[in-house]
């Protein structure tokens, strides 16, 4: 949260001064205040006054708790004890939604500030006598102040590949229905910021918004169906149709201008600094709602939706090009009697992606899902658009002829635009990722090899493992039939995995990105792909690449990798580029935030040196969360304190749950973030951190073990734990706000360590205790002082990025976590034999908050981020209340409450995630 949310109002009010910093921050409040009237008045007409009184009434009391009565803390919890369950669920629903009109207040804020500085600085410059300035033209300033000649920056920017992937786990609470309201309401509020409105026209804005939030209280918050795989896909198109398709032409026009002005270049047509790709539809690591005809739907659903969009933008630049001269190649295929040739030539196209749409809509067929079931289908060889560059080819027939008939201005115009988004979306708006368990690889290797007498391959040693595997690798001749498996001949999990190969060799290559092997540990998990996908027959091979995520495996990455590469056909097979992903969340649960992200660090840097003894060109796919605990954060820091060498021009990023919605919901989010992309990696690419000294490294790997011993000890080692996990956070009743597709656990286990990562910290993060995100720190940090090691952790904060943001985001989450809440979950909800090892995790919190700040100098969490620092403690008048609201109806849903009270409970938790900005 990097503004002030002020203090909602239900209606308008005379407010205190001390909730606000300065006039600057008029806006904010006019915003908060006016959403928090119409509310008010929606829920005054639905449900009479009494309801309006009573949030006012909760809201007083827990603005006094937060001022440290601990009088009120009590008068509250006695207050929700008596609430019957009508007024529980009611005081839910208001307070959540209160929590997200306040979040989108806040995200437009930001943007209107941002748009008023860089308006600001442009004016300040005009009056110099400069030329205006843009955010991409100053980080290209910045690094030529730094000594980047401008030939060197203008070819590192042409050979910029930002890859950014939107997942389908489970993180956003908000179902689409609501989430397209509150776009609404965003779009509203940037209306009414013009300055040349009329009275009539404002009080239409204010009519309209009222209008929306009495749709969005009207409309049931809670998911009813879980989510199939397909409409986890539908929801990353909406972000692609509302928001990306317009803005990444948007920022490579001013990444052109900026490259122009800095280094006399422009950004060449066939450059594609950004690209974005998904994994709903293709995630299937133990999710068996992803089987390869969900998989092919979402393919074909992807592709249909390409079509729609590039037929309405060149029908409208049908219209714009109606110039009658044209170049001698333009004029040979339309031909010589043709008045308006680019239109002619356009109007070709047009019928094409018409008859592309078609055909599509009758395989997808919506109302038919078992149209998707025919596979293969054969495209027909004429007649659609299949491949980007048929689509491509035309449109740069009519650049070229526009360029050479004297017309730049116009073919830099929509036609660059729409160039631009063809390179970035493709024909299939986002490349789908396949990502499975290593396991399932190995399981169908099995069954193909016993059912040919050759052995149990799930038994072997991974050198026979890697002998066979190459030997069938460099083999002409098949190693199984193609008739196999046939029923009884492979279990259910090596025919899933088959069928999915043989989809992959059915379907249009164009349509998926990477092929990422989960838990992957040893050459053969990435041999096992490659084999699959050479006996499948997959004529274009999907790149594959090997997911390291917990600790032992990110410790042996850099050796995985120099086995692979010594491979004689992997070197040949590979050239000279090789993808690797490194997980961050799954890393942090099974050793700890310190532990997870030292580990991190250490597998990119030994990956560095291993790729540069092979020649081979290293892109890390770093597989980040929304939250602290899953490698979340500012992303300019994070990219910023890896390794150096590990940032060469290239990057790929998962973007999931709650954040894609929160950097690329709304338009302004969007561009800056793209702006801070490629901002971020040239400026890790040119002027890479150094590498940290010999004795930090020595300091921060005794850290680390002090911290795994730590989080070990209590996660893994502690008699009471698991069973103090269930009782204290809403981890159980989680799974039943059908937020995802996939379920909470890896395969049929029901403890914590077959529990996702997502709901292990969603859990944790409803309480604030926060505990996935600090265990282990504060023995680390107790252990470095007693060594007498304290100023050299204050000099590695100082001086090393990678130390500074990793106790920056720790510290970040000290602002928001709160011991005293989880206290008060333990009274009502966990037994008395239980209770001690909470005091014990509180304790160790207080002690990690008091050894941090020792380090940083704070006297509070965040007190140099005053504004971030003030935003967290006024949600915290909405957030406490839900939370004590929360252990209410926890403790009588445990206790067999109707179906009522369950809703109640769900929608606290929404409005939990929401006052937090953080689920999972």
């Amino acid at each position: 949260m990097n503004e002030t949310i002020r203090t909602i109002r239900m209606k308008a009010e005379k407010t205190e001064s001390a909730d606000f910093d300065s006039d600057e921050n008029d806006p904010l409040r006019r915003d908060v205040r006016l959403l928090g009237d119409l509310l008010g008045e929606t829920i005054t007409k639905q449900h009479g006054d009494a309801l309006f009184q009573l949030v006012e009434e909760v809201r007083t009391i827990a603005k006094r708790m937060r001022m440290g009565e601990t009088e009120a803390t009590r008068r509250l919890i006695d207050k929700l004890s008596d609430m019957p369950a009508q007024e529980l669920l009611n005081l839910a629903r208001t307070f959540t939604l209160f929590l997200s009109l306040a979040n989108i207040a806040e995200q437009h804020h930001q943007t209107r500030q941002r748009r008023q500085q860089a308006q600001a600085e442009r004016d300040d410059s005009e009056e110099q006598g400069g030329s205006p300035s843009s955010p991409l033209g100053a980080e290209l300033q910045k690094l030529l102040a730094r000594g980047v000649e401008p030939e060197e920056l203008f070819r590192h920017i042409c050979k910029l590949s930002i890859d950014l992937v939107l997942t389908a786990h489970p993180t956003e609470v908000v179902r689409r229905s609501v989430s397209s309201k509150f776009l609404r309401i965003a779009h509203l509020l940037a209306k009414q910021d013009r300055h040349d409105l009329s009275a009539l026209e404002r009080a239409q804005i204010r009519q309209a918004l009222h209008r929306a939030i009495a749709e969005v209280w009207a409309t049931d918050e809670i998911r009813r169906l879980r989510p199939t795989p397909v409409d986890e896909a539908k929801t990353s198109l909406v972000i692609v149709e509302d928001s990306l398709w317009d803005v990444v032409p948007k920022v490579l026009r001013e990444l052109d201008h900026a490259l122009i002005r800095h280094t006399g270049q422009r950004l060449p047509l066939d450059a594609v600094p950004l690209r974005f790709g998904s994994w709903s539809g293709g995630d299937r690591d133990g999710n068996p709602n992803t089987t390869p005809l969900v998989t092919r739907r979402v393919c074909l659903l992807n592709k249909l939706k390409a079509a729609r969009m590039f037929l309405r933008d060149i029908d409208q630049l049908r219209r714009d090009l109606s110039m009658r001269h044209c170049s001698p190649a333009l004029r040979q295929v339309v031909g010589a009697d043709v008045a308006e040739p680019y239109r002619a030539l356009l109007e070709k196209v047009i019928r094409k992606l018409e008859a592309t749409v078609k055909y599509y809509s009758r395989l997808f067929d919506e109302e038919n899902p078992d149209a998707a079931k025919r596979i293969p289908v054969p495209l027909p060889r004429k007649g659609i658009y299949s491949r980007r560059e048929q689509l491509r080819a035309p449109l740069m027939l009519c650049h070229d002829s526009l360029v050479e008939c004297g017309e730049q201005m116009i073919a830099e115009g929509r036609l660059t635009d729409i160039l631009r988004r063809l390179d970035a979306f493709g024909l299939t708006l986002l490349k789908l990722d396949i990502r499975q368990e290593a396991s399932h690889h190995t399981a169908a290797i099995d069954a193909i090899t016993q059912y040919l007498g050759l052995g149990n391959y799930a038994q072997w040693d991974e050198t026979r493992r890697q002998e066979f595997l190459v030997r069938e690798l460099n083999s002409n001749r098949p190693l199984i039939p193609s008739t196999f498996p046939t029923p009884g001949e492979a279990g259910d999990e090596a025919a899933e995995v088959l069928a999915t190969f043989r989809m992959l060799a059915a379907e249009n290559p164009e349509s998926f990105g990477a092929y990422i092997i989960s838990m992957a540990a040893r050459p053969s998990d990435v041999l096992a792909v490659e084999l699959l996908q050479k006996e499948c027959r997959v004529q274009r091979p999907l790149r594959v690449v090997p997911l390291f995520e917990r600790l032992d495996a990110l410790r042996g990455a850099a050796e995985c990798m120099d086995r692979l590469f010594s491979i004689d056909w992997y070197r040949r097979h590979i050239g000279d580029r090789q993808e690797v992903m490194i997980g961050y969340s799954d890393s942090a649960k099974d050793a700890g935030i310190l532990s997870a992200a030292w580990g991190l660090y250490q597998a990119q840097a030994e990956l560095v040196e291993i790729f540069a003894k092979y020649g081979v060109a290293l892109t890390l796919f770093h597989g980040r969360g929304g939250t602290v605990a899953r490698g979340g954060g500012p992303a300019r820091q994070a990219i910023h304190s890896q390794p150096p060498g590990s940032v060469n021009c290239s990057m790929r990023v998962t973007e999931q749950g709650e954040v894609i919605q929160a950097k690329y919901g709304l338009s302004g989010m969007a561009e800056e973030t793209l702006q801070g992309y490629i901002g971020a990696v040239l400026e890790a690419t040119l002027t890479p951190p150094p590498a940290p000294a010999e004795a930090w490294r020595r300091q921060i790997s005794q850290l680390s073990e002090d911290a795994l011993a730590e989080f070990h000890g209590i996660v893994r080692q502690h008699a009471d734990f698991a069973a103090y996990f269930r009782l204290a956070t809403p981890q159980q009743e989680l799974g039943k706000l059908k937020i995802g597709s996939r379920p909470a656990h890896r395969g049929k286990g029901g403890d914590i360590s077959s529990l996702r990562a997502i709901p292990w910290i969603f859990a944790w993060t409803q309480t604030r205790l926060m505990l996935p995100a600090w265990l282990g720190v504060g023995n680390a940090l107790q252990q470095a002082r007693a060594r007498g090691d304290g100023d050299v952790l204050m000099e590695m904060r100082e001086n090393w990025p990678f130390f500074r943001a990793t106790l920056d985001s720790i510290e970040m989450v000290f602002s928001k976590a709160n011991p005293n809440v989880s206290a008060i979950y333990d009274d009502r909800l966990v037994s008395a034999p239980l209770q001690p090892l909470g005091d014990l995790l509180r304790e160790k919190y207080q002690q990690t908050v008091s050894l941090l700040l020792e380090i940083t100098g704070h006297r509070i969490p965040l007190e140099n981020e005053p504004v971030v620092r003030r935003s967290v403690d006024v949600r915290n008048t909405y957030v406490i209340p839900l939370n004590l609201l929360q252990v209410e109806l926890l403790s009588r849903v445990r206790n067999g409450a109707p179906g009522e009270v369950e809703d109640a409970l769900l929608i606290a938790i929404n409005g939990i995630a929401a006052g937090m900005r953080n689920s999972g």
